[in-house]
């Protein structure tokens, strides 16, 4: 009676672990939709947000571009202190006994233009136009790998959900065959053999929810934000049939898909490079003009005063000698006003402030406007050069967008066809699931009553755990095939 009462009780008790659930964080969750992962990666991806940077560089050339359509202009101002002292220039000898200031500026404009030049603005939109696409097709691709790695997290999670269950079934197992044991219908054989297939049962558990750990961690690396903890990823995908036509998604994603659409931007771009190179062999034109100032003094004033004296005195002494020659020869002369000539103090003041300019006080330049044709003639066929390597990008370019657009007809009927066979396949699974489930189940209660061996329970749960996770891994595998159905085509389809 005894027997009988205990094996009830460890009935009851397996009962009860088949309806456990594995205790989890008693924190709250925090829910991270599919939507929410991708907006986040937007934001926050080392590599898209590199990518965004070129947006910069982009709209510089722009504004530089059309920049070279006017006149460049640069502005100078120098000063120069040079020792006093003698110097040769051209056999005469030069020189001063006294320090020198000098000083000048110079505002300079500078115009430059020719076919090349009138090209380059389009050609800079162009690449700017090139470099948005380059970003959109960066976000799309970016956008299909946060859905697959979060499609995969929450395979992995299904997975690590069935291997607990898996791990309560091989509980009640075990309490099963022991209570078999107690009324003596069971063996310590089968008893042994629960506790092994419940330890092994457990370290399965404990992969897989390690293995749902990294695919999380590998989420957000690419979402390019640290994990929060206790995040939990919804799971809201159905598994619909496809109501979409094969022709119009090729057609849909010859019209928009991302990459192709930023490698027919670069082919426009190589376009315009190649017209640019070429007017690099027309004419020419450049004019400059500007204008400036400048000063010369000496350290000394008294310097000049000096240098203005002697020559004063020579020019006094030499009017003086010709005069008296024409007055001893009774010729008409002045030379009552050569010796009235004198060197004044107001002479002497107004050569030192004459003197006394340096650093501002310019003397302005005679102004001048510069105007030259040029023509190229040769350059050791640099321009060649360039040229040749302009006309090949171009053919690349087009070579490339070709080769994107069969191989687009060629993904997207890839995907149509695998997202079809995954729908099936899903169908399939689940009637393989239920009929696995269904099965173990029997097999339960066949054990239970004894009319079964444990060996027969052990390889009904292989069967289901194979069935089920087959299950798991056709949904997402289907919701896999859409994404990149969707990448393919470059746009959501639901």
């Amino acid at each position: 009676m005894m027997r009988h009462l205990l094996f009830i009780a460890l009935v009851a008790a397996a009962t009860q672990a088949s309806a456990q659930v594995v205790p989890r964080d008693s924190a709250a969750p925090t829910n991270l939709t599919i939507e929410q992962a991708i907006e986040l990666a937007r934001r926050n991806n080392p590599e898209l947000q590199q990518i965004l940077n070129n947006r910069i560089g982009a709209r510089a050339g722009v504004r530089s571009a059309y920049g070279a359509l006017l006149p460049s202009a640069d502005a100078s101002l120098s000063a120069q202190r040079q020792q006093g002292g003698q110097q040769i220039f051209s056999g005469a000898s030069l020189g001063a006994s006294s320090d020198v200031n000098q000083s000048s500026y110079q505002i300079g404009l500078n115009y430059r233009i020719n076919s090349a030049t009138l090209i380059t603005p389009s050609l800079q939109r162009a690449n700017r136009d090139a470099v948005e696409a380059d970003i959109t097709g960066a976000t799309s691709n970016l956008r299909s790998n946060v859905a697959q790695q979060y499609l995969t997290t929450l395979q992995t999670e299904a997975t690590a959900d069935l291997q607990d269950s898996l791990v309560v079934a091989s509980q009640q197992e075990l309490i099963l065959a022991q209570a078999r044991e107690i009324v003596g219908s069971g063996t310590q054989l089968d008893v042994s053999r629960a506790e092994v297939a419940l330890g092994l049962q457990r370290v399965q558990a404990l992969k897989a929810r390690n293995q749902v750990e990294i695919e999380k961690l590998r989420l957000f690396q690419l979402m390019g934000t640290a994990q929060p903890p206790n995040v939990k990823l919804v799971s809201q995908f159905p598994v619909t049939p496809l109501s979409l036509d094969l022709q119009q998604l090729i057609a849909s994603a010859r019209g928009q898909n991302p990459v192709v659409l930023a490698l027919r931007s670069r082919e426009h771009v190589a376009d315009l490079n190649v017209r640019r190179e070429k007017g690099e062999y027309s004419p020419t034109l450049s004019l400059s003009t500007g204008i400036g100032g400048y000063t010369y003094g000496y350290t000394n004033p008294n310097f000049p005063v000096q240098q203005a004296v002697g020559q004063f005195d020579a020019a006094r002494a030499s009017c003086i000698r010709t005069e008296e020659v024409r007055a001893a020869l009774n010729l008409s002369n002045q030379l009552a006003e050569c010796n009235a000539m004198a060197f004044t103090p107001a002479d002497a003041q107004a050569i030192r402030e004459s003197n006394s300019r340096f650093p501002f006080n310019f003397t302005k330049s005679p102004r001048s406007i510069t105007a030259v044709l040029s023509l190229p003639l040769f350059d050791g066929f640099a321009r060649e050069q360039r040229l040749q390597e302009a006309l090949a990008s171009r053919s690349d370019a087009r070579y490339g967008v070709r080769a994107r657009e069969l191989a687009l007809t060629a993904d997207v009927t890839a995907a149509y066809l695998t997202v079809t066979t995954a729908e099936k396949t899903v169908v399939l699974q689940e009637q393989n699931a239920a009929k696995a489930r269904q099965e173990l189940k029997l097999v339960q209660d066949r054990y239970k009553i004894g009319a079964t061996t444990f060996v027969d329970l052990t390889q009904a749960r292989a069967t289901y755990e194979r069935a089920e996770s087959e299950r798991i891994n056709a949904i997402y595998d289907y919701h896999k095939a859409f994404a990149a159905l969707e990448s393919a085509v470059g746009h959501p389809l639901r």
